[in-house]
């Protein structure tokens, strides 16, 4: 049975198109990964929490030309079915390592990117699949840091307008610090996805889960923040003294002026460190080898 087209007529229809899908087991259901791109590099992107792989738009077209790369929507989220009842994140940590297996096989390495809610599950992954490259943490939540939630509107009983200006409100309190860059694209990207979500990956977001799996992890690991990211108040520093109190050898990253979701806030300088992170990383895999 084909897949439904739940991307039609949106403003990345195109780039939609031009991917190669792939489904994996998931659940009572699948999971759908996308794919562009045919480099020698494999770019695994994980999204954040009631995302999909629509948080990556501004980055998939800097890295298909010259990579491998593949983002999927993550269990209970975008297109994809939910995990079985009552799983956590080590849970769907698990699915999506076997589901990546099969998408660009057991034995091939790849270079992992996680935001947010997909920066615990990319490193649960990392800590049990041998053949990674690097691990990229963008605003990563499993690590204990995050205090507080800022409150957000409801958005489910509004339509039009008031449902538009109700995405605002809520990029401008959690995902997006200034609020000139929530343009008309972000908005419609928050609105398909939260339509869309259906599993509540908060209780593993502000949960310390992924500390324990990062000694586990035998890649480099990068860390990129927002200077400005709201799940912290702004202060980096506090996932940073986390990340290398576990792996003192984290290369910590902080992109000026962005927030939480720097990838689409910041795009070109978030795809600069993301291209400087990954020949550190590759330097340090071959100084260690």
């Amino acid at each position: 049975m084909p897949e439904p087209d739940l991307h039609k007529a949106q403003p990345w229809a195109d780039l939609d198109a031009r991917s190669f899908k792939t489904r994996t087991p998931c659940g009572e259901g699948e999971m759908i990964w996308r794919s562009w791109g045919d480099g020698e590099r494999t770019l695994v992107f994980l999204h954040g929490g009631a995302g999909s792989w629509l948080h990556w738009i501004r980055t998939i077209p800097a890295f298909a030309a010259t990579d491998r790369v593949v983002a999927p929507d993550l269990p209970g989220l975008g297109g994809s079915a939910l995990p079985p009842s009552g799983a956590g994140g080590a849970d769907v940590a698990r699915i999506v390592a076997a589901g990546l297996d099969a998408v660009i096989g057991k034995d091939t390495s790849c270079d992992l990117v996680g935001f947010s809610f997909g920066g615990v599950i990319a490193g649960l992954v990392a800590s049990i699949r041998r053949h990674v490259r690097s691990l990229t943490l963008v605003g990563s939540g499993g690590l204990g840091v995050i205090r507080r939630a800022n409150p957000l509107q409801r958005v489910r009983d509004k339509t039009g307008a008031a449902r538009d200006e109700a995405h605002r409100a809520n990029l401008l309190a959690w995902m997006i610090a200034d609020p000139a860059r929530i343009d008309p694209l972000a908005v419609a990207v928050q609105d398909w996805n939260s339509r869309h979500a259906r599993f509540d990956s908060r209780p593993t977001g502000i949960s310390g889960l992924l500390l324990p799996a990062l000694p586990q992890v035998d890649a480099p690991i990068v860390g990129i923040w927002g200077a400005r990211d709201h799940a912290l108040q702004g202060e980096p520093h506090r996932a940073e003294a986390a990340l290398r109190a576990v792996r003192p050898d984290t290369d910590f990253r902080v992109i000026a002026d962005g927030g939480h979701w720097v990838a689409y806030e910041a795009p070109e300088a978030f795809a600069q460190a993301l291209r400087e992170t990954g020949s550190t990383s590759e330097h340090l895999r071959r100084k260690s080898g």
